[in-house]
């Protein structure tokens, strides 16, 4: 199994903060906020190598962060992958760097794409074990509690066997708590359909816009993220999840 980290964007609601720094490279509690995803990442099996996808910008940043990153358990394989963009006007969006990692790196395994900016606060173990059961893409979902929080990400209606049956970005009136969040598992037998909506034209930003088209094709699970999350968008979450994760 592979992990792809999306980290290839500028974060500029947070400058200026992420004018020198990229998002994911910014301390947490006195870590940067990739190491909880690939701590929490850790404890799935099978994971092999990790690839994260950056920009031309912060490709450096990444490669030095990489050379001394050591997993809290035992080794991961790092993979910086560059892909070539140098602003928000030549960026190649989510989806864009998700299609590029599996073609230059020739993927052909069955992957983990996660946001390098989510904030887990407990092992994703049990993700990776839902996902080796179910054999088909599989989406984190989080209960934000708020029906005005959910405006700001994707609701997500579910079925009894937590199969997806509705997925709305942003919506104007939600009917649920329930958000979909940027950890998702691909199975290797659908990574064709990843490059199909690259094909024909589809928005390659936004990396759950590919969920949106998916779940109409087939069946796509979801699983509820335990503890703490946080999507670190403002200057006020990254804030708040300091004092959080300082407390931990």
């Amino acid at each position: 199994m592979k992990v792809i980290v999306l980290a290839a964007g500028y974060a500029t609601r947070l400058y200026p903060l992420t004018i020198t720094q990229p998002k994911p490279l910014l301390p947490v509690a006195g870590k940067p906020m990739i190491n909880y995803v690939l701590d929490n990442l850790a404890s799935i099996e099978g994971i092999d190598r990790v690839y994260v996808v950056t920009n031309a910008k912060f490709a450096g940043h990444f490669q030095q962060w990489a050379d001394n990153y050591r997993p809290s358990d035992g080794e991961l394989a790092l993979t910086i992958v560059n892909d070539g963009s140098t602003d928000d006007s030549s960026k190649l969006g989510a989806i864009g760097d998700l299609h590029l990692v599996l073609t230059r790196e020739q993927v052909e395994d069955d992957i983990i794409v996660v946001a390098g900016d989510n904030l887990f606060s407990e092992s994703l173990g049990a993700f990776g074990k839902y996902c080796r059961e179910k054999n088909a893409p599989v989406l984190g979902v989080y209960d934000v509690g708020n029906l005005e929080e959910v405006k700001k990400y994707a609701v997500v209606n579910t079925d009894a066997e937590s199969r997806l049956t509705r997925f709305e970005e942003k919506p104007e009136r939600p009917n649920s708590t329930l958000i979909g969040i940027a950890l998702y598992h691909y199975p290797k037998a659908i990574l064709a359909l990843i490059g199909q909506y690259i094909a024909e034209g589809n928005n390659p930003d936004q990396p759950g816009r590919l969920v949106q088209w998916l779940y109409s094709r087939v069946p796509v699970y979801t699983w509820a993220v335990p503890g703490i999350w946080y999507d670190i968008g403002s200057k006020e979450t990254l804030v708040e999840a300091n004092r959080i994760f300082a407390r931990k």
